[in-house]
């Protein structure tokens, strides 16, 4: 084994630097120096870590299809699709500090393609490899309603007039006409289909239907079922042959409201958070000083307080500022921010059954969380759509029977 095999397996066993260090004996120090290759490990610690990476890659079931994960942050989407027996073989992610996250929580090692950005491959399609499900939660900052507002008052372009994020959604209109797979999910912020009058998705919906051909269903899901934030996203499906597919049996996979989760469920019991989450006497007179400004303006802008049994308001890409939209109240001190982990559970990342790696900075960590997409939604969604992927496959595998047949006689 090479040193940079050591990083390779390294990355497929899956294990955290303290998780590394009480099964392979060895410190942090040391591993990283292992991974960087700066020093070769000793034979027993390669072949321990090439035996844990191996038993893991042995654990994983067969593949019932192949997809591809587009703008996909820190993998939200595809944790739903790997749990119905799908096996990514393409991802496609331009922000480092995601990626560092990403390959942390699914080392896939030499098995897979990880690319940043995905422009060349809109480009070439065919650099692509082949795949059953496309999934794609392509840039929402153009479409959602702060963002819209923020470029409006800067006096910069929206929407897909915004190059350099919104004409994005061509790059996956692309994918789709060269590869033409099986069924596609989309993600989006809910203002998308009320942006520029209803214009922008009017274009999506052409695109997808009239253009590509593709029978489609949407729906504006919450995640106050699943996780105790009120989240609300709109999920475009499509299939590439009427299969049936339509939302409207969805609601059999919400959970009865009388088992919605409160932040109790997410929260660390008091000691275990650090001071540094607790806002400083400044950030606090601020924030108080500037709700109290705009109360007497008549405006509602100002941060929001919640304790254990209350639901948030939707963490954003930009709570590592002042965590003003979601503050814990705290008995006789000032409130605080979640913690990284705390924003893990609230995004459904992270559950009693699943381990997240945040192998980043608490700043890198907030953004990635208020960017992505809530977890347990998606795996519902996921659940929802694997009888119709299935009897798509069989339909195209059905097709293929006579083309087989005819190349064997010529």
């Amino acid at each position: 084994m090479t040193n940079g095999s050591f990083a390779t397996f390294f990355a497929q066993s899956g294990l955290s630097l303290e998780e590394a260090e009480e099964q392979l004996g060895v410190t942090p120090r040391h591993i990283r120096r292992y991974v960087a290759g700066e020093v070769e490990a000793p034979k027993l610690v390669r072949e321990k870590i090439q035996g844990i990476a191996a038993a893991r890659l042995a654990a994983r079931k067969p593949a019932k299809f192949r997809f591809i994960d587009l703008f996909a942050g820190i993998g939200g989407l595809r944790i739903g699709f790997e749990g119905i027996g799908g096996k990514c073989v393409f991802t496609s992610e331009w922000d480092r500090w995601s990626n560092e996250t990403y390959r942390k929580n699914f080392p896939d090692g030499d098995d897979h393609l990880m690319v940043g950005d995905i422009r060349p491959y809109g480009a070439d399609p065919a650099l692509i490899p082949e795949f059953d499900v496309l999934l794609a939660g392509f840039p929402c900052q153009p479409f959602s309603l702060a963002g819209v507002s923020k470029k409006n008052s800067l006096g910069r372009a929206h929407g897909f007039a915004d190059e350099k994020q919104g004409n994005l959604f061509f790059e996956i209109e692309s994918i789709l006409r060269h590869h033409r797979p099986a069924a596609f999910l989309l993600e989006n912020v809910k203002h998308l289909q009320r942006h520029d009058k209803g214009n922008t998705f009017e274009v999506i919906r052409r695109t997808l239907e009239d253009d590509l051909d593709y029978e489609i269903d949407v729906k504006i899901i919450s995640s106050e079922p699943w996780v105790p934030q009120k989240r609300e996203r709109i999920f475009i499906v499509g299939f590439r042959k009427d299969v049936g597919f339509k939302f409207d049996g969805f609601k059999d996979l919400v959970p009865p409201q009388e088992d919605w989760p409160t932040l109790q469920s997410i929260l660390h019991s008091h000691n275990e958070v650090d001071a540094k989450y607790t806002l400083t006497p400044r950030l606090w007179e601020y924030l108080q000083d500037y709700r109290a400004k705009h109360e007497k303006a008549g405006n509602g802008f100002g941060y929001s307080m919640f304790g254990p049994g209350d639901v948030t308001r939707t963490l954003s890409a930009r709570y590592h500022k002042d965590g003003s939209e979601i503050l814990i109240n705290q008995k006789g001190t000032r409130p605080r921010r979640l913690t990284p982990r705390e924003c893990a559970r609230l995004m459904g990342f992270e559950s009693d059954e699943r381990k997240w790696h945040i192998p980043v900075s608490d700043t890198q960590a907030y953004r990635q969380f208020g960017n992505a997409v809530v977890v347990p939604v998606v795996e519902a969604i996921a659940k929802y759509m694997e009888p119709f992927i299935t009897r798509m496959l069989e339909i195209e595998a059905e097709e293929a029977v006579p083309l087989r047949d005819m190349a064997a006689v010529g």
